[in-house]
């Protein structure tokens, strides 16, 4: 059974402002995305829940 997706996907752009972030995008520069481990790939998506959770405690002020 395939999964829908919700919402939409981040751009590559967004991707290498998180990579940079968190410290692992000299790796991707070097090997890829898919050379990132689940855990710096985890890590990208919990601060992308941070950054929308952040804009949209602003909107609402």
């Amino acid at each position: 059974m395939s999964r829908r997706r919700r919402g939409r996907t981040m751009t590559e752009s967004f991707k290498t402002e998180l990579a940079k972030d968190l410290g692992f995008y000299g790796k991707v520069e070097r090997e890829g995305w898919g050379a990132i481990s689940t855990k710096d790939a985890g890590n990208m998506v919990k601060r992308a829940i941070q950054l929308a959770e952040q804009s949209l405690a602003r909107k609402q002020d």
